[in-house]
């Protein structure tokens, strides 16, 4: 059983009542997948589910997108701190839509939820599997700037971000915010496993983000590292044998065999889809020439 399932029977979590029985994958990401995890750590949880038919394909329900009533999208689910005697929750269930294209786009995040040891999943269906299998089919040139992009917004925020809470604390204590520090360090190390490798391992640098963590580098350390990484890491961009940007057609044959897996064959669905797409091209020719 899913977590999310178990929480919505516990009453602590509120989704949408279809949601925790067609929850495909579900894992824990941010520290603990890192194996970085304190006592104090928050339980982060990230999947993606597939939601009602009409949902996905609206035009089953006589949908004309742009015109009249429009049938409600679900694109995810999203709750914080939710409460489970001594564990706190943050959960965040994708529609298997919005999923595919996040990981297809290397969202530093969603890169990271797909490639979490296996220790580490907490519900895998089939389609899940499908998905796992075929991980590295979603990896490309393109993570470079993603994955950079979110290392340097992290270093941003410790040279301008003013500290409050925890964080306040946590600067205070180091002379900067060591949170932030790591993030920077995990983030150009994973893009290099990814770059290099074609693969990603997010447990192999966890003793360096652990003295990171433990305040033993500098700021000073950290941004001369970073200036260092980065530079050397643009050869291997150059150098990389990955894809210039994601197989798009290849990634949707698999969202489309896992949709099948779930509802049936779609080839009624895609039929009507067309005739539905035609219709609304002849309207608009129509509205043009009047």
């Amino acid at each position: 059983m899913s977590v999310i399932n178990i929480l919505s029977t516990k009453g602590i979590a509120s989704p949408p009542p279809w949601l925790p029985l067609n929850t495909m994958y579900e894992t824990y990401i941010g520290s603990l997948s890192y194996g970085i995890q304190s006592d104090g750590s928050d339980y982060d949880l990230c999947g993606f589910c597939i939601p009602p038919k009409d949902m996905v394909f609206p035009h089953l329900a006589g949908e004309i997108q742009g015109f009249g009533r429009q049938v409600k999208r679900f694109d995810q689910y999203q709750q914080h701190h939710l409460v489970d005697g001594e564990k706190v929750w943050d959960v965040t269930i994708y529609s298997i839509i919005k999923y595919f294209q996040l990981v297809m786009e290397n969202n530093p995040n969603m890169i990271d939820s797909l490639f979490t040891a296996r220790k580490h999943v907490t519900c895998s269906t089939t389609i899940g599997e499908m998905v796992r299998e075929k991980r590295k089919l979603f990896l490309h040139k393109g993570s470079w700037f993603k994955f950079r992009g979110y290392a340097f917004s992290q270093l941003h925020k410790i040279k301008t971000k003013k500290p409050i809470g925890k964080r306040k604390a946590l600067v205070e204590k180091y002379g900067h915010d060591v949170k932030f520090a790591y993030h920077v360090v995990r983030l150009l190390l994973e893009i290099e496993q990814i770059l290099v490798e074609g693969d990603l391992d997010l447990e192999r640098n966890r003793e360096i983000l652990k003295s990171i963590r433990r305040g033993e580098w500098t700021q000073e350390r950290l941004e001369e590292w970073f200036n260092s990484k980065e530079k050397s890491l643009e050869q291997q961009y150059i150098d990389s044998t990955l894809p210039w940007g994601p197989p798009e057609d290849e990634i949707r044959e698999l969202l489309l065999n896992c949709l099948e897996h779930h509802y049936g064959s779609l080839a009624r669905v895609i039929q009507m889809e067309d005739r539905y797409v035609n219709a609304v091209n002849e309207i608009r020719e129509i509205v043009s020439r009047l």
